[in-house]
């Protein structure tokens, strides 16, 4: 939460007299009470970081507002440290009541603690002949597109312990193949390990997100493709950015920009420093990184067989971002309707995908004062909100809750406020 500033009220009402504008200009504008703006402006009352977004953009301010009420800089996210493959063991617990365990364990530790289940096994330590491989390549591939489809429909603890023991079975399938296969099953369990981090993150443990992000960045490098670390800062950088931290967001988003890396991972980082600029309130260093995105990602080159890195379910993610930063930068309309035609564009069946930034743009809505329609957007997303159980959404869902509070005279509000605020509060898998 942040804290009374007399700096900051100080700076807005220098800068809402610079323009001519009266409390109730400035109110109508941003869609805030005459009180409330009166009492940020004596240092009685802390400014929400919406708040001072939207007073940045109305008053022009270059992200100066958005500084002074910028929240304390958070500890960067410390990769793992990669790990050798015969150094460690990965045991899994799934209990009848639906929850699951997850835990990497040195293989000292599972030696000293004998045999602790009722049934082992163990593959023998022969190889693969070629066709048993290059079956259970084509078999892996085809799965894990299917466990992406079905990640847009259901909450992540489902797929978790199914795509972790694929990750385990390609690691060690690798074992056993000719150098060509195992080189290709690697990459293929890299992927793998890169989307259970994913998954992870909407639950909410950003450590363990990380950790799994670090075993994919390895298992690609045991495999030859030394790449995908560059994508793990990417990944960092989401992180960072949903702590609300733009330096560091864009500190590693551009650490992951080296012209040694493909046009893809590179177009993925420019598109997560634009997110950072804007969360700074830089519109320009945002547009300008946002170009480079489209560039990049205009022109990457084919990964062969190789799963897509990032969303496979966004025909058009720089425009997407772009409505996701005009938000940030304060310009609520202009992201409203930017959402609008990019979500026209997302499949019905990719529910996570039009819940994330389908809330997102019910928030704009909401912020630019089109209450009634925020509430109807919203209405329309809150079975998908229960279906994929996602951290990252709910932060935005919390958002918006605490806008439409301001509204409580609404009867759309009303309606569609004790829903919400349970939604807002449920815990993710």
């Amino acid at each position: 939460m942040l804290l009374p500033s007399s700096e900051f009220g100080e700076e807005l009402r220098k800068r809402r007299l610079g323009a001519g504008l009266s409390l109730t200009a400035l109110s109508a504008v941003v869609h805030y009470s005459k009180a409330q703006l009166s009492k940020v402006e004596r240092g009685i009352k802390a400014p929400s970081r919406d708040l001072a977004r939207l007073c940045d953009a109305a008053l022009h301010a270059g992200g100066a507002l958005i500084a002074l009420a910028a929240p304390p800089v958070t500890d960067v996210p410390k990769e793992p440290a990669p790990y050798e493959a015969n150094e460690e063991e990965w045991v899994m617990r799934l209990s009848p009541d639906g929850s699951s365990e997850f835990t990497p364990v040195g293989r000292r530790q599972v030696v000293s603690a004998g045999a602790a289940s009722l049934m082992s096994w163990r593959t023998g330590g022969r190889r693969v002949s070629p066709t048993g491989g290059v079956g259970m390549l084509d078999a892996s591939r085809s799965l894990f597109t299917h466990y992406r489809r079905l990640g847009q429909n259901v909450e992540p603890g489902f797929l978790l312990p199914g795509l972790i023991a694929q990750t385990h079975t390609l690691r060690e399938l690798s074992e056993h193949v000719d150098s060509r296969t195992r080189q290709e099953l690697l990459a293929l369990g890299s992927r793998y390990a890169e989307y259970v981090g994913w998954l992870v993150q909407e639950t909410g443990d950003e450590q363990a997100a990380l950790w799994w992000t670090q075993r994919a960045v390895d298992l690609a490098a045991a495999g030859g493709d030394r790449a995908l670390a560059g994508y793990a800062l990417v990944r960092r950088a989401l992180v960072t950015l949903y702590q609300d931290d733009a330096e560091q967001t864009v500190a590693l988003a551009r650490r992951a920009q080296s012209g040694t890396l493909p046009p893809r991972i590179r177009g993925l980082a420019a598109q997560r420093e634009a997110q950072g600029h804007a969360l700074a309130g830089d519109g320009d260093a945002c547009m300008r990184a946002l170009d480079r995105a489209r560039t990049l990602l205009g022109r990457q080159e084919g990964e062969g067989e190789a799963p897509v890195i990032g969303s496979m379910h966004l025909p058009d993610s720089v425009g997407m971002i772009t409505g996701w930063c005009l938000f940030d930068l304060g310009q609520m309309r202009k992201a409203a309707e930017e959402l609008d035609r990019q979500l026209a564009l997302v499949s019905p069946d990719a529910v996570r995908t039009q819940v994330r930034y389908g809330i997102r743009r019910a928030l704009a809505y909401a912020s630019h004062g089109e209450i009634d329609h925020a509430c109807a957007l919203a209405a329309t997303l809150l079975d998908g909100v229960v279906a994929v159980r996602s951290a990252t959404v709910t932060i935005d869902l919390r958002r918006l809750s605490r806008v439409l509070a301001r509204h409580r005279g609404h009867a759309a509000v009303r309606q569609l406020g004790p829903r919400l605020a349970v939604l807002s509060r449920l815990p993710v898998s």
